[in-house]
């Protein structure tokens, strides 16, 4: 086994919660770096691209919705797993970052044990993935998911999907004709003891639909129940 720490960056501009948050992560055995707004943030991830983000929505200056967003589009820091850390918890606040390609979210105040789970279950879920048989694919109808490389093709034209849209599409394919309901959908993508809103789900199935083009109808609408996967493909 490795020696090297995960290495985990914590940002966010509360200097009670910062340090909280540090001690903790140290405490936990992770390499805890912090930064207090959202430039030091992207400066941090520059030098030095960090195993995981703990990273709060209402920073001074470049906030936590744009920090996402710029990473998601960058090649090399595309995979790196955010957590967003909000005050507000608002159903739009968490819409958005999990269209933006955020991980998780937890809402202030939160508990150190429920907040060190959290972390612990990103990396693993990550770090699942990411060992995954570069062969292992479903290919139904006009549509190829390649699970081990995150790749999804439309009549052989790659498809860029977010994380969470490519594990909701893979939860769905991957049991043709089963309904899911939408818990069962979360459950699925980030694993049991997830809060998150039936509208939220049902904003990644719309974009995943869009994105899917002429696939996009593949994942059919149960009213009342949920969302299934088109059989016989």
């Amino acid at each position: 086994m490795s020696n090297q720490k995960t290495s985990v960056l914590v940002v966010e501009d509360e200097e009670d919660i910062l340090a909280l948050l540090h001690y903790n992560l140290i405490k936990a055995g992770y390499d805890a770096e912090c930064a207090a707004d959202g430039e030091g943030a992207l400066e941090a991830i520059a030098a030095k691209n960090p195993d995981l983000i703990l990273l709060d929505l209402m920073l001074p200056g470049i906030d936590g919705m744009e920090i996402c967003r710029r990473l998601r589009g960058d090649e090399s820091t595309r995979e790196i797993p955010i957590i967003m850390l909000t005050a507000r918890g608002e159903e739009e606040d968490v819409v958005r970052g999990l269209e933006l390609g955020a991980d998780d979210y937890i809402t202030k105040p939160f508990s150190i044990k429920v907040l060190l789970a959290r972390v612990q279950t990103v990396l693993r879920r990550r770090g699942a993935l990411q060992q995954q048989s570069d062969t292992e694919e479903l290919v139904r109808g006009d549509l190829r998911i390649h699970s081990g490389r995150s790749l999804v093709q439309v009549e052989g034209e790659s498809v860029d999907l977010t994380f969470t849209e490519f594990r909701v599409l893979e939860a769905l394919a991957s049991r043709p004709g089963w309904v899911l309901t939408r818990y069962q959908i979360v459950n699925a993508v980030r694993g049991e003891d997830y809060a998150v809103t039936d509208r939220a789900v049902d904003v990644q199935i719309a974009g995943l639909r869009k994105k899917l083009g002429s696939c996009g109808h593949y994942i059919e609408t149960v009213r009342g129940v949920g969302y299934r996967f088109m059989e016989g493909l």
